[in-house]
C-alpha cells in the first residue's frame, strides 16, 4: 500500500498547486451552481482530472468515486476523490480548504490523504500504520469530559436544512457545556484537525463520502472513534458523522439524544 499511498501524495499535491495557482484570479473564474449554496469552478474540475490522471497513469484498471465527475470503472480498488473541499471558502479567497484522496479495497478503507495547500500540511494514513501530519505521528486527544473541549462542526444546508431546528438545539447544548465550536468549512480538514489533537470532538449532518473517507482512516488510525451522528448504520453512508475520542464522542452522543429523539428530529 506504500506505493498508493505516495500515488495519493503526488495526486493532492497536484490538485493543491492547482488551486494555489489559481487564487490570485478568482474574479476571472467560472462558478456554476449545483445546488443552492453548492459551487463548482473549473479549479474543481482541473484539480479532479489532475488527481484521476495521477492515478491512472499507475494504475489504470483502479475505479474512481470522485465529487464532480462521479464513478468510473469496476474494480475492487475505488479512489475516493474529493478534488477541492470548501469551495465556497475558496471562491471567497478564505484559506480554508483542502484536497481528500482515499483508497477502499472491498469496502475497506487502505489509504487516506489530505492535504491543505494554503498551510501545505499533509495528513497522510494507511490501515493498520497510523497516521501522520508531514511524516510525525498525530493521535486524538486525550481530554476525557466535555468542559474545556474544542468542538468542530458544520452547518446544514442544501436538502439537509430539514435538520436545521434540531442541529441548531444541538449546537446550543454544545456551546454551554465545552470551551468553544469552531466552523472553519472544510469538512475533510475537520476530521484531520480532530485526528491532531487540534478538535476535541466533530459533528455534522449531510457530508458525502468523498468529505469524510480520508479522515475517517485518519481518527481510527489516530485512536479515535466516529460513527453515524442519527443512530445504527454507517456515517459513510448517511453522511451524519460524530467523532472524537471514545470518552467525548461517547459524551456528545448522550449530549444530542434528547434532542435526536425529539419530534423535530430528522426524518
Amino acid at each position: 500500500m506504500q506505493a498508493m499511498l505516495n500515488t495519493a501524495i503526488q495526486a493532492a499535491r497536484r490538485a493543491g498547486d492547482i488551486a494555489i495557482r489559481s487564487l490570485s484570479r478568482l474574479d476571472q473564474l467560472e462558478i456554476k451552481a449545483k445546488a443552492r449554496n453548492e459551487y463548482v469552478t473549473q479549479v474543481d474540475q482541473a484539480a479532479e482530472q489532475a488527481i484521476i490522471e495521477s492515478i491512472h497513469k499507475r494504475y489504470p484498471d483502479h475505479a474512481i468515486l470522485a465529487e464532480e465527475s462521479g464513478r468510473q470503472g469496476s474494480s475492487e480498488f475505488v479512489w475516493i476523490i474529493d478534488p477541492l473541499d470548501g469551495t465556497t471558502n475558496f471562491l471567497h479567497g478564505f484559506p480554508t480548504f483542502s484536497v481528500s484522496i482515499a483508497l477502499r479495497k472491498r469496502d475497506v478503507l487502505e489509504v487516506g490523504v489530505v492535504y491543505d495547500p494554503c498551510r501545505q500540511e499533509l495528513y497522510t494514513t494507511m490501515r493498520g500504520r497510523g497516521a501522520q501530519l508531514d511524516g510525525k505521528r498525530i493521535r486524538v486527544s486525550e481530554r476525557r469530559e466535555l468542559e474545556g473541549t474544542l468542538i468542530g462542526t458544520g452547518f446544514p444546508y442544501r436538502s439537509n436544512t430539514r435538520w436545521m431546528k434540531t442541529y441548531l438545539g444541538m449546537l446550543g447544548s454544545v456551546m454551554e457545556n465545552t470551551a468553544g465550536v469552531r466552523r472553519p468549512g472544510s469538512a475533510a480538514l475537520d476530521l484531520c484537525y480532530l485526528a491532531a489533537g487540534r478538535l476535541d470532538g466533530f459533528f455534522e449532518f449531510g457530508l458525502e463520502i468523498w468529505d469524510v473517507a480520508a479522515g475517517t482512516l485518519m481518527i481510527q488510525e489516530a485512536g479515535g472513534v466516529i460513527s453515524n451522528l442519527t443512530g445504527s448504520g454507517s456515517h459513510m453512508d448517511s453522511g451524519n458523522v460524530l467523532a472524537g475520542n471514545l470518552k467525548i464522542h461517547d459524551a456528545l452522543r448522550e449530549l444530542f439524544t434528547p434532542h435526536l429523539n425529539a419530534d423535530t428530529g430528522p426524518a
